[in-house]
Formats: C-alpha cells, sequence, structure tokens
C-alpha cells in the first residue's frame, strides 16, 4: 500500500547530491526516504523526509537545473523549515557545526515566531523556524504598521 504524499515538495539541485543528503541529515535532521541509483552508482532520485514534508534532492541535470554553487550563488527560491518541537538555538547549533554559514542569528519575530537563516553546502538559502508565542493579527499589525489579510 502507498505512503500518502506531501502535496507540494521541493526539489534542489546539488553538483553533489550525495554530500548533500549526508549534509542534510547532520544539519537539519532530515531523513532519507527514498534513493535511487543507477548501475554506476550515481545518484537518479531521492527524497529526503523533515515532519510531514519532503524535499527531492538529485543532480544538476540541465543549463537552467543547477546548484547556487554553479552559478555564482545565485537562487530562485529559499526554503522554510517549520520545528514543531526542536530548540531552535539548538538546531542553530547543529547547523553550525556542520558547516552552515548562519547569515541570521536566531532572533524572535513580529508574527510570534523565532526563526535564523543559513546557507548550506552548496549556497542555498535556509530559514528555520519555531513558533514561540501567539500573536493576533492585530498585534501584529500594531507592531509594523502593516495592513494584514488571511492570518492563520
Amino acid at each position: 500500500m502507498a505512503t500518502a504524499r506531501s502535496a507540494l515538495t521541493s526539489a534542489l539541485c546539488y553538483r553533489d547530491p550525495k554530500a548533500a543528503l549526508r549534509w542534510l541529515e547532520e544539519a537539519f535532521g532530515f531523513e532519507l526516504v527514498m534513493l535511487i541509483e543507477d548501475a554506476e552508482g550515481n545518484l537518479a532520485h531521492s527524497e529526503m523526509k523533515f515532519g510531514d514534508s519532503l524535499v527531492m534532492i538529485g543532480n544538476e541535470w540541465t543549463a537552467q537545473h543547477r546548484s547556487p554553487a554553479s552559478i555564482e550563488g545565485l537562487n530562485t527560491q529559499s526554503l522554510h523549515v517549520h520545528l514543531a518541537e526542536s530548540d531552535i538555538d539548538a538546531h542553530c547549533a547543529r547547523a553550525r557545526a556542520a558547516g552552515a554559514e548562519i547569515l541570521m542569528e536566531p532572533s524572535d519575530q513580529f508574527y510570534g515566531d523565532r526563526t535564523y537563516r543559513c546557507r548550506d553546502l552548496e549556497g542555498h538559502f535556509w530559514t528555520v523556524g519555531q513558533t514561540v508565542r501567539a500573536v493576533s493579527r492585530e498585534e501584529a499589525e500594531s507592531a509594523t504598521g502593516l495592513k494584514i489579510e488571511g492570518w492563520i
């Protein structure tokens, strides 16, 4: 019986996707759930799980699908990891110890999350957050001067 799939899954290209798999496990606690290799042992496809979400990790496969390390650090997306129960400061220390470049130290945000930002071993940008307090839409608007719709 097939397991339920995430409704939305991101896919990242790496020059060395096998190193990325090891790094994402060590730095962020991701779990490898699928690895497909060709006859020579080259990665054909992989998926990693974090909570109820997946991320696909693969090779560079066209000139338009490249690692930031191959295109002067350029990124067209960033990824967000939301921690349910972990200690975000300890998570940041774990990522730093694994070699993440910490771009923003953990800090409390107006919307009630504590977040940090980092760059991985090939230059992908990641934000990691954890809700630390409940904030109403009105409180967030008052703190920022912004008009907010669709507050969850």
